[in-house]
């Protein structure tokens, strides 16, 4: 399984250089809204067993929503929520995509128009407790997932999400809540977040997911730029 997943992906990183350089810029994800907002981790009841999961901080984040295939907001797409913790100096990055929350679907890609719905980490992560998964679960509901009403919302402080983590196929433990608090530009901002390299202190990324996507990674940057 790992030697095809690795194989994947460094089969699928070289087509999407080649669209990275057509862009000129990312082959996925090419339009999105960078936002300020906050993180306030008040950690899980009962607590998950990873320090970084239920620990009580509260961070400063840089947070992109976007389009996976760039296709417009009438369309349904798969979503992107991905999240930037401690600048560029020693960044944690959690990258989320538009799923369902149920034990099964929760590992499945889900188009969707709404930026608003749940967000969750397909790849699992690698703990002391088990492998874990990670959720955004929207408070809110109606903002367009194209980049200008995203930005709108972000702006006026209306983008608002409980994360959970679940053990396994376990239930979801909210742990922490996810607000916007200001917009920032332009929508095809250089920025790159890596769920690989920048995992959570206390989590790894582990599986076929990130088997495949730790080439991808790699050999597109070469190529050229794509991902989130």
């Amino acid at each position: 399984m790992t030697d095809l997943a690795e194989l994947a992906g460094k089969a699928v990183a070289v087509p999407l250089g080649a669209v990275a350089r057509y862009r000129r810029g990312r082959a996925m994800h090419p339009r999105g809204a960078v936002f300020d907002g906050v993180l306030e981790r008040h950690g899980s009841t009962p607590p998950i067993g990873v320090p970084w999961l239920d620990e009580v901080r509260r961070d400063a984040v840089v947070v992109r929503i976007s389009r996976g295939a760039g296709l417009p907001a009438p369309l349904p797409d798969v979503l992107g929520l991905a999240i930037r913790l401690g600048g560029d100096r020693d960044p944690v990055d959690l990258l989320l995509s538009s799923t369902g929350q149920g034990r099964w679907s929760r590992l499945v890609p889900v188009p969707r128009v709404d930026a608003e719905g749940p967000y969750g980490s397909i790849m699992g992560f690698r703990s002391a407790v088990g492998t874990i998964r990670i959720a955004a679960l929207p408070q809110t509901a109606g903002i367009s997932s194209d980049p200008e009403p995203v930005a709108e919302a972000a702006a006026e402080g209306r983008i608002d999400f409980t994360l959970a983590a679940a053990v396994g196929q376990g239930e979801w433990r909210p742990f922490a809540r996810l607000r916007s608090t200001a917009a920032r530009g332009p929508f095809d901002s250089a920025l790159r977040f890596d769920a690989v390299l920048n995992a959570p202190p206390g989590l790894v990324a582990d599986g076929p997911m990130a088997k495949f996507r730790a080439p991808a990674y790699a050999t597109a940057r070469r190529l050229g730029r794509w991902g989130r």
